[in-house]
């Protein structure tokens, strides 16, 4: 059997995307030639993108676009996008073409198009939101089928405004034109999947946010009793994520605590976060830390007890989502705080004893769930253990349910039996 070729295309950062970033070594283990087609505009992992990309094991064909480094592509690319979503504005979105959508929506459409077309490909699969349109439109244009990863609610992402409102209906409207015609959707949860099979009549295979399972265990071992350390991380740090109330609720369980908050935060951010926990939880000790590109983000959460999984409701894709926070927090060895969304709900339900549920905004049912874990070692040991347990039993990569469906819907679409 000839080796066949396998297209990623994604609308962002390739070391932002761990989805894609998993989906390409397994396809290259799995003995397919890969490419991978993404832009690279944000310097802080533009390094990080290319160590990525010039793996042997693949094809990087990257669009550079950074204002520093590549002025010219960055403000052409800025400027076409922009005058793309001005004539947008006014029309009649179902009368536009894919072409005219894409270029409303992603800012290199043209560039990411022009570059997938040059990899083999026997199979485009697209994944964030930016990919999607380019990974179809190059499909048809080549003639070979397409797959998407859709690991966000694209059409509800953002808090209402009148940028984010027309980024909404540009996406809805390449998702109805797109996703019946793919050969497979891949999504972040169940509750995702069901939402856009209510929405576009769809069948959806959930692959969730997972991580391979590191080559030593965690060691459990506890601070001080009545001291509780305590992580979050994300890419963007900032209001809207839950971290006020947990910090609320650190104050209101009268402990010892440090909680490391983990992101790049928007302008101002940290120093907010800084008067709170002055005001409201003086016994917090409250440090940040940006993402470190040189270290595993299990790495980066070991030596803590709990991760916080704070999703939020008020944004559709928050509520229905489950990200790669509390996975990350379960092979690290933590324990794991769950807001009750609709998302991560069974997901807590699964963990037992390692995980802490609770309604948003009820700041005395998580501050009793702190206080508990800091007062009574035996069970925050216990708790550790289990949230470990449980994603060596069934939350890593490397389940048949993960790694395997996702190379058993590649292989299904290329028209492969075995």
């Amino acid at each position: 059997m000839s080796k066949k070729s396998v297209c990623i295309v994604i609308g962002g950062h390739i070391t932002s995307c761990p989805r894609m970033m998993k989906m390409a070594v397994a396809l290259a283990e799995a003995g397919y030639g890969v490419s991978i087609v993404n832009p690279i505009y944000v310097e802080r992992v533009y390094e990080a993108d290319l160590r990525f990309l010039a793996d042997t094991r693949w094809r990087g064909a990257p669009v550079k676009m950074v204002r520093r480094f590549q002025p010219w592509t960055y403000y052409r690319t800025g400027v076409r996008l922009r005058l793309a979503r001005r004539r947008l504005q006014q029309a009649d979105l179902k009368a536009q073409s894919l072409v005219a959508l894409g270029r409303g929506y992603t800012r290199a459409f043209d560039d990411l198009l022009r570059n997938a077309l040059a990899q083999p490909a026997d199979l485009y699969l697209g994944g964030t939101a930016g990919g999607l349109a380019v990974a179809a439109r190059a499909a048809e244009l080549r003639g070979v089928p397409y797959a998407l990863d859709l690991e966000d609610f694209h059409s509800a992402e953002q808090d209402p405004s009148p940028e984010a409102d027309l980024s909404h209906a540009l996406i809805a409207e390449i998702e109805r034109r797109i996703l019946p015609r793919a050969q497979f959707l891949t999504v972040g949860s169940q509750p995702m999947g069901e939402t856009y099979a209510a929405r576009y009549g769809v069948q959806c295979h959930p692959i969730n946010n997972v991580f391979a399972l590191p080559a030593t265990p965690p060691q459990f071992t506890l601070g001080p009793a009545g001291r509780l350390q305590l992580v979050w991380l994300s890419q963007t740090l900032g209001p809207g994520r839950g971290i006020e109330a947990a910090i609320e609720a650190l104050g209101r369980a009268r402990i010892q605590a440090m909680l490391t908050v983990r992101g790049n935060p928007t302008p101002g951010y940290v120093e907010e976060l800084v008067a709170l926990a002055m005001r409201v939880a003086p016994e917090l000790r409250l440090e940040h830390a940006r993402p470190d590109m040189t270290k595993t983000v299990v790495e980066l959460c070991r030596g803590n007890d709990v991760g916080l999984a704070l999703e939020q409701a008020h944004i559709l894709n928050r509520n229905i989502c489950l990200c790669n926070k509390p996975f990350t927090y379960m092979l690290a060895g933590l324990a794991v705080a769950f807001t009750d969304t609709a998302g991560q709900r069974e997901l807590a339900r699964d963990l037992g004893a390692g995980a802490l549920l609770f309604k948003i905004g009820d700041i005395e049912a998580q501050a009793a769930g702190f206080r508990h874990w800091a007062e009574n070692s035996t069970a925050l040991l216990a708790a550790k253990q289990a949230a470990w347990n449980a994603a060596v039993r069934r939350w890593h990569w490397e389940h048949p349910e993960e790694r395997g469906q996702a190379l058993a819907l590649v292989r299904r679409a290329l028209g492969e039996t075995t």
